[in-house]
């Protein structure tokens, strides 16, 4: 994984078969391949470790639960030796500070803010006080303070997040459209509400783009990827 290629591969689904043909496809062109928690349910740790092969491993299960449980899930992962782990902010400082204590420097932990198909109507139903950037901010700092290596958030919270907390933290940024690809259009076909351009997202500090459907859906999906890249590089 370099700055020269911050694209990693959204692998959104629970088909192996399928999951193991994107691979083959976009993984000479992209920086690293991400794999969530439906295919890990669906599949397992050993079909991980076998889609994934020798590319950098987004390992995105979002973790959440007591210190103790989330920190043995660390521990039970790290054979996969994924460069980054997820786990959710809002399981509070003591649950992030076991995960990167049991992480003992064998893969980064990224902590989860807001999620990209949340807006501020939304955070305002679940009872937390918005708008989604201010919490993302909130979030993000407890998880510095946690020890935590860096979060993934929305692109429109990147330019703030970058500023707060400085170049060594990382962020992982979703919701990431190519140009070209209208808002509306982008909107029927998922869910996620906050989005950006692979280079509006880099020039406002991010560090990794996680890129899925504008790949996966694509005809060629290798093609997609390259052109993001050449959009990057341009």
């Amino acid at each position: 994984m370099t700055t020269r290629n911050p694209i990693l591969c959204a692998i959104d689904t629970p088909d192996s078969g399928a999951a193991r043909a994107l691979v083959a496809a976009v993984a000479p062109v992209v920086g690293g391949l991400k794999l969530g928690l439906e295919f890990f349910i669906a599949n397992g740790p050993e079909a991980v470790r076998r889609v994934a092969g020798a590319a950098p491993l987004f390992l995105d299960l979002k973790l959440h639960d007591i210190p103790n449980t989330v920190a043995g899930a660390v521990r039970s992962v790290a054979p996969l030796a994924p460069l980054l782990l997820t786990v959710h902010c809002a399981g509070g400082a003591a649950m992030m500070k076991a995960a990167a204590e049991a992480a003992a420097g064998r893969m980064k932990i990224i902590g989860v803010t807001v999620l990209t198909s949340l807006d501020d109507a939304d955070l305002a139903a679940t009872g937390q006080n918005g708008p989604a950037q201010d919490q993302a901010r909130r979030l993000a700092a407890l998880a510095q303070e946690a020890g935590l290596d860096g979060i993934v958030c929305s692109p429109h919270e990147v330019a703030a997040l970058r500023r707060d907390c400085g170049a060594g933290f990382l962020l992982v940024v979703p919701g990431i459209r190519p140009a070209g690809i209208e808002q509306a259009d982008a909107a029927r076909a998922d869910d996620q509400k906050r989005v950006m351009t692979p280079r509006q997202a880099l020039a406002a500090g991010a560090d990794y783009l996680v890129v899925g459907r504008p790949i996966s859906a694509a005809p060629d999906p290798a093609a997609a990827a390259s052109a993001i890249q050449a959009e990057i590089a341009r």
